[in-house]
């Protein structure tokens, strides 16, 4: 029932979001410089700020166009590489760099965002790169017919997308493999594919492996993120936090884990913060202070768009990666077989964490070395980034000056 009360909420305040962009888009496209009189810039801020705050379901534009590769700006376009029930292989081409780059899947996290959460990453990536990434879909856009997305699915996508990259086998090296980058939270289930690739021998395994601030082994350092997982017992957040997808959407009757009850969940550690950031937003647009006023909106477009996760993937991560560390343990299995770490041998391994991290804290990625016993130490690196928490190790200025080099070295060295 909660998912339609918050639907009911949503429809009550609908025709007052329109009302407040109809405002907007007057002033805009109408009133000109009538807009800017001191009783109507306050207005007009008020109503902005009003449309600005919604939470939305869409996922917004990554809205890069071009990106400096080399010693000249390239064009930069979009395209579906491959489509699957849950998800697209999104590729950022480059269509005027004739020389081939590495090809480097982007892995983004499944965790009530969408993978513009990675905006910053990617475009980084692309000034030496031939960049894919796994653009999720937001589990209630997917009808039910499409069947479920747990974490066996999640580990099938990956090696699925780490296929579809694989080049023509080099006759002298038979290598084919790309280069993989995981962010957050799907550290585990790239760990866990890429084993498995290994576990077959699969010609098209990644030739590289960065794992940015991942929860590889949980029992390093646990964070409040790792506490509030093992506060309650599984049934507990099956029962409390899994609904049912409302009618009017494609995916009407699939459980889901709602993207806006993690939201509210993160609004609500700092909800202070966020009160005082609309409030600024509103006081630079009544101030026509537009560029300070872009950043706020910039930052919020994105945080304020969730996607909901499908019940078994969220419950499975919860209780097989945050509760019973069954990849750190040597227990996981996929499609009832053991993933083993230890055949990993060819994929080089690179783990990133940030000092100040307080949700994979130091020594949860690291453990990943741990695990790769089979790797011969030139081919494993790791890299503390000082000063910097959870988002500095894959967006911002320390990622773009020390932390990159440290993932394009690692590519370069194994291209």
């Amino acid at each position: 029932m909660l998912y339609q009360a918050y639907q009911a909420y949503c429809d009550t305040l609908a025709p007052a979001r329109f009302a407040a962009r109809t405002a907007t888009g007057f002033r805009d496209k109408v009133l000109g410089g009538a807009g800017n009189m001191p009783f109507a810039r306050r207005l007009f801020a008020l109503a902005e700020t009003f449309e600005k705050s919604a939470i939305t379901h869409k996922r917004p534009p990554y809205a890069i166009h071009e990106v400096l590769s080399g010693n000249a700006v390239t064009p930069v376009v979009e395209e579906v590489a491959l489509s699957l029930p849950f998800g697209d292989l999104l590729h950022f081409t480059k269509p005027e760099i004739g020389v081939p780059q590495p090809k480097v899947l982007v892995v983004a996290p499944l965790s009530g965002h969408f993978a513009t959460l990675l905006r910053n990453t990617v475009h980084t990536l692309l000034r030496d790169h031939d960049v894919y990434v796994t653009d999720w879909y937001n589990a209630r856009d997917v009808p039910l017919s499409a069947g479920k997305f747990g974490l066996d699915e999640y580990i099938d996508y990956v090696i699925r997308f780490l296929q579809e990259l694989a080049d023509p086998a080099d006759a002298n090296a038979g290598r084919r493999g790309a280069h993989v980058l995981a962010v957050c939270q799907p550290c585990v289930p790239v760990l866990a594919a890429v084993a498995l690739m290994a576990q077959d021998d699969d010609p098209c395994q990644p030739r590289t492996m960065s794992l940015l601030g991942g929860p590889v082994d949980v029992r390093e350092s646990p964070t409040v993120v790792n506490e509030l997982a093992n506060a309650h017992s599984y049934e507990w957040f099956e029962n409390n936090l899994i609904h049912a997808v409302p009618w009017r959407h494609k995916g009407a009757g699939r459980k889901v884990y709602p993207g806006f009850i993690q939201l509210s969940a993160f609004m609500s550690m700092n909800s202070g913060r966020h009160f005082g950031q609309f409030r600024k937003l509103y006081k630079h647009l009544a101030d026509l202070e537009q560029a300070e006023a872009d950043k706020i909106e910039t930052f919020y477009d994105e945080y304020l768009a969730v996607l909901d996760l499908t019940s078994e993937f969220y419950l499975e991560t919860i209780d097989k990666v945050f509760q019973q560390a069954l990849l750190a343990k040597g227990e996981l299995t996929h499609r009832g077989r053991k993933v083993d770490c230890s055949a990993i041998r060819k994929t080089a391994l690179l783990t990133v964490e940030g000092e100040r991290d307080d949700i994979c804290a130091v020594g949860q990625t690291a453990a990943a070395h741990l695990l790769c016993t089979s790797l011969r130490p030139h081919l494993k690196r790791h890299h503390l980034q000082p000063g910097v928490g959870h988002y500095g190790v894959f967006s911002g200025s320390k990622w773009e000056r020390e932390v990159y080099p440290q993932v394009r070295n690692m590519i370069l060295a194994m291209a």
